[in-house]
């Protein structure tokens, strides 16, 4: 935190009177776009880091090793939610901003610059693995922080529309990281995407880290001065007393997110190695399913006016509706790579319509002394059980059962707890009647 007069008046101010600039609209959004897109982007390449990183004979066996280490990332996510989360409570949203996107950085310089196995052999994976721990505990920490200091720049009015820029980020991040897929796997020979390609994605998200970490650095602060006298156990501590019920309701609801946002950006490796395309249409798959959630997110937004609660309930019924019918039509033999592409945009559109609004409706649950904890770890959590299980899960029992359809069963199941959550939670009520007097001012 800075001591000038100007950035102690803002600290001091309420949510209510802190308006976030276009820069730093700007600023929050790009840290997470390059937070998403050095932790996604590994997904994107599993078949080919599989290859470079790991001797196993068969290349279902590497693809699962690859698979595994992806969901490694999500180990520390927890504790990364847990330790920066609560900084970000008492030191403030810029402060814990700024470390998790250098933290990340650190990771996918790793990630880019290992050598393969063939050259230093079991060094590789172990250092693989490293820098998958170190991005997965900066990960953990910046969904917090971002998402509230969205929230608490935003007028009620507006929240969902800001907060959904949580979301607009991790699909930019997706966007770029199926994008780079789509034009290395259309540009270089098979050897030479799997020898050094598929690195040069990592490589492009470290030049771009710098440019973020200077811009947070100069956020205003949104948490009054007074909050960081408190210790991290006191944080955690009140967390649990008094917000418990909130966090276990949240887990429910990220949980079916999570799934299906891990199923969707397992497209490419799905399309490779269940539907036997080609990379170049795998990527396809992900790259226009991105495009669609984008615009998803949009129209959850807009049905937000409608009542938070009865959309995101309505939006997450249709989903679990069309998730069966989907997946039939994405396994027929009958099924061309056009309509193959169409069915997947469809369902990504309908999907992203019930997270537009989900992070407002996440973080009112909580109020601003404990917001950033709990949004970090209740996300931290269930991304961590759920999302970073998803690809490997549903590899294996794809495998084990034969049966194209596990990732729609598996979807089906998630979102109806997510369903239930929705419906059992509700806003804390500081939280409740500032919005309240906040709409009525407006």
């Amino acid at each position: 935190m800075t001591n000038d007069a100007s950035s102690a008046a803002v600290s001091a101010s309420s949510p209510a009177d802190v308006t976030l600039p276009f820069k730093g609209v700007v600023a929050v959004v790009i840290g997470n776009w390059l937070e998403f897109y050095d932790f996604l982007v590994f997904t994107f390449f599993a078949v080919m880091i599989g290859d470079a990183f790991f001797p196993a004979e068969s290349q279902f066996g590497r693809l699962l090793a690859a698979l595994a280490t992806f969901g490694v990332g999500f180990v520390t996510r927890p504790l990364g939610a847990a330790i920066i989360g609560p900084y970000a409570d008492r030191a403030g949203r810029r402060a814990a901003l700024t470390l998790t996107l250098l933290m990340m950085a650190i990771g996918s310089v790793m990630v880019a610059l290992t050598p393969p196995y063939a050259q230093i052999g079991i060094a590789a994976p172990i250092l693989l693995v490293v820098a998958r721990l170190i991005q997965g505990f900066s990960c953990g920490g910046e969904v917090g922080p971002a998402t509230t200091y969205l929230l608490e720049s935003a007028p009620a009015s507006k929240r969902a529309a800001l907060t959904a820029w949580q979301a607009y980020s991790q699909q930019l991040a997706v966007l770029m990281g199926s994008g780079l897929g789509l034009i290395l796997a259309a540009t270089l020979t098979k050897d030479d995407l799997y020898s050094w390609g598929w690195r040069i994605p990592f490589l492009l998200g470290i030049v771009v880290a710098p440019v973020g970490i200077y811009i947070r650095r100069s956020l205003p602060e949104t948490i009054a001065p007074t909050q960081t006298q408190r210790s991290t156990g006191h944080v955690l501590s009140e967390l649990g007393r008094h917000h418990s019920r909130a966090v276990v309701l949240g887990i429910c609801i990220i949980c079916g997110g999570t799934i299906s946002t891990y199923v969707l950006t397992y497209m490419t490796t799905y399309a490779i190695t269940t539907l036997h395309l080609s990379a170049t249409i795998g990527n396809a798959l992900n790259f226009t399913g991105s495009i669609a959630q984008i615009a998803g997110f949009a129209a959850g937004v807009w049905l937000d006016g409608f009542g938070r609660k009865r959309m995101l309930i309505a939006t997450r019924v249709l989903f679990v509706a069309g998730v069966f019918p989907a997946f039939s039509i994405l396994t027929s033999p009958h099924a061309t790579p056009q309509t193959i592409l169409v069915t997947n945009l469809i369902l990504s559109f309908v999907f992203a319509t019930t997270i537009g609004a989900v992070y407002a409706f996440l973080a009112e649950a909580f109020p601003q002394s404990v917001r950033s904890s709990g949004l970090a770890i209740l996300y931290a959590l269930g991304v961590s059980i759920f999302g970073g299980t998803t690809q490997f899960v549903v590899a294996w029992l794809i495998e084990a059962t034969g049966d194209p359809m596990v990732p729609a069963y598996y979807q089906i199941v998630a979102n109806m707890a997510g369903i239930i959550g929705v419906a059992l939670l509700v806003p804390d009520a500081e939280v409740a009647r500032e919005r309240a007097a906040q709409l009525v001012r407006a």
